[in-house]
């Protein structure tokens, strides 16, 4: 089968950062599906891995977290899935990735894809999806009913990228949230807007000045999606007392102490915790990923597909992971067929 891989960790523009080869077909055991990839979306952390994680000598390193494609087989414990079937999903970081024509997945965190949905369209979603709806109702806990967050606030910093997209629609369309996002240019702040977001600030300027002046006196929850450490001291202030704040970023250093004085909580979201700790609820994401296909198919959600870069290889897997490295990205980078 075809796939993109690494020898060694490179800067994206070296030829051999990303290459074309070939490997031998998966086969499918335990509760595995083995998926033919349609279309793959690429995220930061591919391009962290890339730069940061070695394969062994010798060895090509096959990455990408996030797939929509069709099941070609299935291991003999499967129960949810059946070949045939259109599934969306993001992955186990401690496996392969989806960067290849077929791709073995544990069935427990996958989902059926979206019907209205292309596979370009819905491989825009899962890896940000999952994320947004953990960090927003697993870690910090928000209600699901729109009448008990009537009159709390929610700050998206990052709000136009990939997580932030989904994050806005997710709040706004679940909860009862005033949700104010985070962008510093024309076109991202109109598409944050355009998600749901009832304010946009500017966030190269002050966050808790840009705060003060929309009139609000502090933020209930903050959903910190990136450049936490350049923030913090803005984000310790602006916070309300017993407010909670989530990361989903790797800031260099930051001081929570900050936090004491205000009994604000702290919550680090991390999408691929479940699958890789095997957690007893890791098939929570399978249902998560089917619910999401609902509120997409309802029209409540929309993709965040922003730009198709033609067919998965290397030369456009590249040019993807140049623009994301770049932090002017906005929606998501997709790449589909082989």
């Amino acid at each position: 089968m075809k796939a993109i891989a690494y020898r060694k960790s490179l800067p994206i523009e070296d030829a051999e950062s990303l290459i074309d080869i070939e490997l031998p077909t998966p086969q499918a055991s335990g509760r595995d599906l083995l998926v033919e990839v349609r279309a793959i979306s690429v995220n930061p952390v591919d391009t962290k891995i890339r730069r940061n994680v070695a394969p062994a000598d010798g060895q090509a390193k096959v990455i990408g977290w996030d797939a929509a494609g069709v099941v070609k087989a299935v291991g003999p414990d499967v129960s949810l899935f059946k070949v045939g079937d259109e599934v969306w999903y993001a992955g186990d970081l401690t496996r392969a990735g989806t960067n290849s024509e077929l791709h073995l997945v544990d069935e427990r965190i996958v989902g059926y894809k979206p019907k209205n949905l292309d596979f370009a369209q819905a491989a825009a979603l899962p890896l940000t999806s999952i994320t947004a709806w953990e960090l927003l109702f697993d870690r910090l806990g928000v209600s699901r009913d729109a009448a008990a967050t009537q009159g709390k606030s929610l700050l998206v910093i990052g709000a136009a990228g990939g997580v932030g997209s989904i994050l806005v629609q997710l709040a706004r369309q679940l909860t009862g949230l005033t949700i104010i996002g985070t962008a510093s240019r024309p076109e991202t702040g109109e598409w944050v807007k355009q998600l749901g977001a009832h304010h946009v600030i500017d966030h190269s300027k002050p966050l808790n000045e840009e705060i003060t002046r929309l009139g609000l006196p502090t933020v209930t929850y903050v959903a910190s999606l990136n450049q936490t450490d350049h923030h913090w001291t803005a984000i310790s202030e602006l916070v309300a007392p017993q407010g909670k704040v989530a990361l989903i970023d790797d800031p260099a250093s930051i001081d929570v102490r900050t936090l004491k004085r205000k009994s604000v909580s702290l919550h680090w979201e991390f999408m691929y915790t479940r699958s890789m700790f095997q957690t007893d609820d890791i098939q929570q994401q399978h249902q998560l990923l089917n619910d999401v296909a609902t509120l997409v198919e309802t029209g409540a959600v929309k993709t965040t597909l922003a730009e198709r870069f033609g067919k998965i290889n290397a030369e456009n897997l590249k040019r993807a992971h140049a623009l994301v490295e770049s932090n002017r990205a906005k929606g998501k980078i997709v790449l589909e067929g082989f």
